[in-house]
């Protein structure tokens, strides 16, 4: 636990500019003028509206749709991650982690859900772990079309997504691609990817991506984003994996911070985050 926090502390000088440099920011392309506000409502309002089971999301500690004391360490981690992001320009954000098991998907869920309650926000949530996805399980939703479809170009992304509320977007996966490194690192998801966000001008892409250590999956993707916050599990994730995990997503992107997952540092459900912090929640 020690070493971890050692890792999350050294990072965190890396990323104030005391170690190495950081990686280069993301190249975003020449996007067009937003489009009129009647016409962006209509688009979002476009996508068909699903409604996660109160059942199935308690079940998976998605605690987010409402408001509560459950709900309160996600509201303080959107806030500063907003916070943060606003304050660099940045828009697309992929969660990962060094190894399976850690809770990115619970965590990038429940942070998507939470972004729908700030009416004045619009945030999309992609699973791109396309090798093990878990994201549709975890909100008990499911569809036709999986998001490798729109990826590829076989499938339009308004026919693809869902909807929850006015203002989130999923787009999600229920089977596992035979080839996932060639789609996340393809030119194709990359244009697909920036018409999606040219069309609906979201203000939050979240990505939930597959463990650093596990694949090249993430390594071939990470070029696509602004910004990645690391998720590692108290008492599994050893001081090596998140350091080598950490110094692999900073050569292709920004570190934003550490979700330190199920350290109960202050009691149930506890979390505290800073920009290379620890922020802590009990799963």
């Amino acid at each position: 636990m020690e070493k971890l926090q050692t890792a999350i502390e050294k990072a965190r000088q890396k990323r104030q500019g005391t170690g190495p440099e950081k990686a280069p920011a993301r190249q975003t392309p020449a996007r067009r003028a937003a489009p009129g506000s009647a016409t962006l409502d209509s688009l979002w309002e476009s996508i068909p509206v699903c409604q996660p089971s109160d059942a199935t999301l308690e079940k998976n500690r998605v605690v987010t749709l409402r408001a509560g004391k459950a709900a309160t360490p996600f509201d303080i981690l959107r806030t500063k991650i907003l916070l943060q992001m606003r304050q660099n320009n940045w828009t697309r954000l992929a969660i990962t982690s060094a190894t399976p098991g850690s809770g990115k998907t619970t965590i990038a869920c429940n942070l998507a859900l939470g972004l729908g309650r700030q009416k004045d926000l619009r945030a999309m949530l992609f699973d791109l772990d396309l090798r093990r996805p878990h994201a549709s399980k975890t909100l008990g939703l499911n569809n036709p079309h999986n998001l490798s479809d729109v990826l590829l170009g076989d499938v339009p992304f308004s026919e693809q997504a869902m909807r929850v509320g006015s203002n989130v977007i999923l787009s999600l996966t229920n089977q596992a691609a035979s080839d996932p490194t060639t789609i996340l690192l393809g030119d194709e998801t990359q244009a697909r990817l920036d018409e999606i966000q040219d069309t609906y001008n979201p203000d939050l892409m979240i990505f939930d991506l597959p463990p650093v250590l596990v694949s090249d999956d993430t390594r071939a993707f990470l070029n696509n984003v602004d910004c990645a916050l690391i998720v590692a599990r108290a008492n599994q994730t050893r001081y090596g994996q998140f350091d080598a995990a950490e110094h692999e997503i900073a050569e292709h992107t920004n570190v934003l911070g550490v979700v330190l997952n199920g350290s109960n540092v202050g009691g149930d459900d506890d979390m505290s985050y800073g920009g290379y912090g620890g922020y802590s929640y009990s799963e």
